[in-house]
């Protein structure tokens, strides 16, 4: 709880500094709206079903995109990490696309697939599944060794040891990445919006912007950094849920 008490305690400076800067600060003369303006205007959009509609859409997007990259990164990572040739041919490329961001290809799939969720979805996938090939392939090829020995000299075949002892050592690698790419999920959905011109929050912000209203446009990035709190908050809480029985999240919860 006081860890809780602490965070709250630094948004409201936060809001604090925020509120005296735009206000008698150095930025008082500048377009930046004073804190309680742009808590005014947030609470002026939460009554509209505008703002709602983008969220979801946004929310869509972002959920959407991960699903569809945590399964096929884990289909992918598990059938590299149980082969060392594929794993030492596959591990340059990958590290290679690991940092480059999906917003490279953004004119590219705006052309193709048009301003549409379709493209946010593709976007939130291409920026999530690398990651979740590296950490799941990692997981699958550091299973210890003595584990996989001991299953073979038990009797187990290559499908039992894969789902009984492979899998289970490298959920942890599997939990971390999904946790990571969860609020980059949520980036890049915003940015299909942003820039390329898909629905969503993106879309809204683009829009506040044109149209001058400066109030709006900080009630919107207000919301968009709610959105992100609950989904690291909901990505924490679903990793130690899954991964309770792990020695490691037993240990981290004692």
């Amino acid at each position: 709880m006081v860890q809780y008490g602490v965070g709250v305690a630094g948004a409201l400076l936060a809001l604090g500094v925020w509120q005296l800067a735009a206000s008698v600060g150095p930025l008082a003369s500048s377009p930046l709206p004073a804190a309680t303006d742009a808590l005014t205007a947030l609470a002026r959009l939460v009554t509209t079903p505008d703002m709602w509609a983008a969220t979801w859409d946004t929310i869509y997007m972002a959920l959407t995109g991960l699903i569809l990259a945590t399964a096929a990164g884990i289909v992918l990572g598990v059938a590299i990490g149980v082969s060392p040739l594929a794993m030492h041919a596959t591990r340059v490329p990958l590290e290679f696309l690991k940092p480059i961001p999906p917003i490279v290809i953004l004119p590219v799939v705006v052309l193709v697939l048009g301003p549409t969720a379709g493209m946010g979805v593709f976007l939130v996938f291409i920026g999530c599944f690398v990651v979740i090939v590296v950490q799941t392939s990692a997981g699958v090829f550091d299973t210890d060794p003595v584990a996989r020995a001991t299953g073979q000299s038990y009797g187990l075949g290559k499908g039992s040891i894969l789902t009984n002892i492979v899998l289970p050592s490298a959920l942890p690698y599997i939990g971390t990445a999904v946790r990571v790419a969860a609020p980059t999920a949520v980036v890049v959905a915003v940015v299909a919006g942003l820039l390329g011109g898909g629905p969503g929050l993106g879309q809204s912000l683009l829009l506040s912007q044109i149209s001058g209203n400066q109030d709006e446009l900080f009630a919107y990035v207000l919301i968009l950094g709610i959105l992100g709190l609950i989904v690291q908050g909901l990505s924490q809480w679903g990793e130690r849920r899954l991964l309770h029985w792990h020695p490691q999240y037993r240990k981290a919860g004692a």
